[in-house]
């Protein structure tokens, strides 16, 4: 008895081991004590500096930072849930290991739980999570710093295993599984992820529901259902601080509604359209799904193919080398292919044909939706359709990412269709009858996945052209400009074109072979001549070295830094050091050296104009767009910008202090009313901040039939600074109108005088102003949101129950097992 019971969990313990081995042996330079370069982490320590630095210093969660644009939440940022316990299985699961070997251990560990739970043999399961985990995405997001994104496509794998578990009868074990990886999925912090997770489980729903009304098992459903919703109300409850804080701010974002009333065919809800679409994946991109560099791959100088520059014209080889981008595809640029392995596509689609019923039919639309919404731009009528009617999908960007879904539901087809082939090896000998013919399905599989890659290896014309559309609009404005070089640029893109064919026929015959061994490896099992431990051992070691290879090409070693410089990622300049010996604790800085909106180096060192982040205030964005970008002078000035940083001749960083900055606080002469957000974003155009205060005629009833009656001798000014709390001293003879140097978020700042709160409103389309009584008082702003309180007591208590609901149906189960 013990002996099968050893030998049951052994290929558990096993896999363990080798998810384990396979993670650090792939990032062995972590056990040198290196770090991983990510480029958005480096940001990160940017962007949330001085909220890092103000927790360590008081132990207290600011929840606010003036480190970027000017001032803005910190719940995208740097905020520590406390309430939730759902981080400590986290932390168990990913067994301490170093960064981002952890992730990848969790790819392949949440990909093998799906597989187990639909009864799959525990060898296979390997397979299936080492290729799941090896999808060439998920790796360059590693690269690239997304961590929050890779953490939370980890826990979509385990999240459908509980789900599958459900309905399929298994009504306690599935909604207890499902609770506590929705649990982690929704605490991973990416919900783009969970919303395209979600559509995913609404496309297995509906399947569901036919079938059983089909069936007439209608009870079954309903009863699946609601364990499932239960499920799913205390798995969201554990985050519900950060979804709440997020759904609260997000409505002010530019992932909210526009006031303005411009571009009105542009602009939904949520994002506008052209920028939701920006990255949208081309059609034939696509099959970069099977064959990885179908549009050149990466973004990079085509110098770095040595194979694709040897088959240039040796005359242009030096200039096609450092000034021709080996990727063509429609996005702006990409650090890599969405790739799932040319094996493991062969296998879904092979699995198209073998595997019968509603699995397939389900994982076949998940895959084909997934990828037509990933075209984006490319797809407008079904992308349309999504961003005006489907509730919360145009708040995300990057349509590329729905890719993700592929990522899950080929390899899942794919090893379904190997447990069906193994289970019942007589699949392999079945065959389909198309016209008059009888065709083993093993046969069209390959003509389908290895006869198409064979295709764009010899012809690679035959598909599509080797210059992006951007290109083609380049060439002839070249010609245009300079007509008497028409010759030559038609040369050297002749060459460009030459080189990329290179590139694709290079990629698309090594998929080709991939997928030849991989069909010889089926046929050398569904003939007899190979058992299935073999099968299984090539299958992976095949899988392995076709997907570890390409990861390969976008993280390697030569990502690899020094831990100390990933700590510290920004040297200071001269520029930053004098601006720095500046004693006054909260004025801005604009960094011209710099995209102002793509810049968190700034913001590492000073409280900045600009910044890095996909949910900023959406009026500062349009405050940026129409006044900032247009030198507006007077804008600058009423947000306290003392130092701009310019570059001198010799290319160096030269702090230039701003004289005319207006300071932390002022009292205004004037108020001009506006109707509405156009009018009080034009008023901005020639207006004098220091004087006038622009004011939207909403916040009227908080001002009442007060006229400013300015008084010179009057006085306000900043005593103590912290990013949460603001604290003035004011000393006036008469009631002013004063306006701050602070961005208006009233979903948490409060005013209080003398320790009385009191009304504050928006002037200026972004900053925050309020009357003041005639005296001396003691003035403060803080940020005190009430959904991060409520919310963390209900983290709290759910993630609690969540424990006890866990730990006493484990108690039900060893008892239950103790009386047989």
């Amino acid at each position: 008895m013990e002996q099968i019971s050893l030998r049951k969990i052994l290929p558990y313990f096993v896999a363990v081991l080798v998810f384990i081995a396979i993670s650090l042996i792939y990032f062995y330079p972590l056990l040198e004590g290196k770090s991983l370069r990510q480029e958005d982490i480096m940001r990160h320590k940017g962007m949330s500096k001085e909220i890092e630095d103000f927790r360590a210093k008081t132990g207290e969660d600011p929840l606010w930072t003036n480190s970027m644009f000017s001032g803005m939440p910190a719940y995208q940022i740097s905020v520590k849930y406390n309430g939730n316990l759902i981080r400590f299985v986290d932390d168990i699961l990913k067994l301490g290991l170093p960064h981002p070997a952890n992730l990848v251990f969790l790819y392949m560990l949440g990909f093998f739980i799906l597989l187990i739970s639909m009864r799959i043999n525990p060898w296979l399961c390997m397979l299936g999570a080492i290729a799941f985990a090896f999808s060439s995405y998920f790796f360059i997001i590693l690269e690239a710093g997304h961590n929050s994104k890779a953490h939370a496509i980890a826990y979509m794998a385990p999240v459908l295993g509980g789900v599958l578990l459900t309905y399929r009868g298994r009504y306690i074990a599935g909604g207890l599984l499902t609770m506590l990886f929705l649990a982690l999925e929704v605490h991973a912090g990416h919900p783009q992820i969970t919303f395209y997770l979600f559509l995913l489980l609404i496309i297995f729903g509906i399947t569901e529901l036919i079938s059983d009304l089909q069936r007439k098992r209608s009870k079954h459903f309903i009863k699946a259902t609601a364990i499932l919703a239960i499920a799913s109300v205390l798995a969201v409850l554990t985050s519900i601080t950060n979804l709440w804080a997020t759904w609260e701010y997000g409505k002010y974002t530019i992932r909210g509604k526009t006031e303005l009333s411009t571009e009105e065919e542009n602009r939904t809800s949520g994002l506008d359209k052209d920028y939701a679409t920006q990255w949208s994946y081309g059609i034939g991109e696509s099959f970069s799904l099977m064959i990885p560099n179908i549009k050149g791959g990466g973004t990079g100088a085509i110098g770095e193919s040595e194979y694709a520059l040897s088959k240039v014209d040796p005359q242009y080889r030096q200039t096609v080398a450092g000034n021709a981008n080996r990727y063509w595809g429609d996005q702006p640029f990409t650090s890599g292919p969405v790739y799932a392995g040319a094996i493991i596509f062969f296998l879904f689609v092979y699995g198209l044909f073998i595997v019968k019923g509603k699995l397939k039919w389900w994982l076949l639309a998940g895959t084909l939706l997934s990828i037509m919404l990933a075209w984006g731009k490319n797809f407008m009528p079904l992308t349309d359709l999504f961003l005006d009617y489907f509730p919360a999908y145009n708040k995300f960007r990057a349509v590329s990412m729905i890719l993700v879904i592929a990522e899950l539901t080929i390899p899942l087809l794919a090893l379904t269709a190997l447990h069906k082939l193994i289970t019942d090896p007589k699949l392999f000998k079945e065959k389909i009858k198309i016209s008059s013919y009888r065709i083993n399905p093993l046969y069209i599989a390959f003509g389908l996945t290895g006869g198409v890659s064979l295709l764009f290896a010899a012809f690679p014309g035959m598909f599509f052209g080797f210059l992006s559309d951007m290109e083609i609009v380049s060439i002839a404005q070249q010609k245009n400009f300079n007509p008497e070089y028409a010759a030559q640029i038609t040369d050297f893109y002749a060459n460009v074109e030459i080189a990329r064919k290179a590139i694709l026929q290079a990629d698309a015959f090594r998929s080709f072979v991939f997928i030849l061994l991989g069909a010889a490896v089926l046929w050398g099992f569904g003939s007899g001549k190979m058992k299935t431990t073999y099968m299984i051992s090539a299958l992976a070691i095949l899988i392995l070295v076709d997907m570890w290879s390409v990861n390969k090409r976008y993280l390697n070693d030569d990502n690899f830094i020094s831990g100390k410089k990933m700590e510290n990622p920004y040297a200071k300049s001269s520029a930053d050091e004098i601006i720095l010996k500046d004693s006054d604790p909260n004025f801005r800085v604009l960094n011209l050296t710099a995209d102002p909106f793509a810049d968190a180096s700034t913001s590492y060192f000073h409280k900045s104009i600009g910044g890095y982040h996909g949910a900023k205030l959406r009026r500062y964005q349009e405050l940026y767009n129409h006044q900032i970008q247009e030198n507006n002078m007077k804008v600058l000035n009423m947000l306290n910008t003392k130092y701009f940083i310019r570059a001198d001749k010799d290319k160096k960083a030269v702090a230039i202090p701003n004289m005319q900055a207006l300071g932390n606080a002022w009292f205004v002469q004037n108020i001009q009313w506006v109707e509405n957000a156009d009018e009080e974003l034009d008023a901005l155009t020639g207006f004098d901040p220091e004087t006038t205060a622009v004011i939207d005629k909403r916040f009227q009833p908080l001002i009442g039939d007060f006229l400013p009656d300015y008084d010179s001798a009057a006085l306000i000014k900043l005593s103590a600074y912290a990013p949460n709390k603001l604290e003035y001293q004011v000393n006036t003879s008469k009631d002013q109108l004063a306006v701050f140097s602070e961005i208006y978020y009233d979903k948490g700042w409060n005013a209080y005088i003398d320790d009385e709160k009191a009304p504050h409103f928006r002037a200026d389309y972004v900053l925050r102003a309020m009357v003041l009584p005639a005296g001396k008082h003691h003035l403060v702003f803080r940020f005190e949101p009430k959904v991060f309180v409520t919310g963390e007591k209900i983290s709290f208590s759910a993630s609690l129950l969540i424990f006890l609901i866990i730990a006493g149906w484990v108690y039900l189960e060893i008892k239950k097992s103790g009386k047989k």
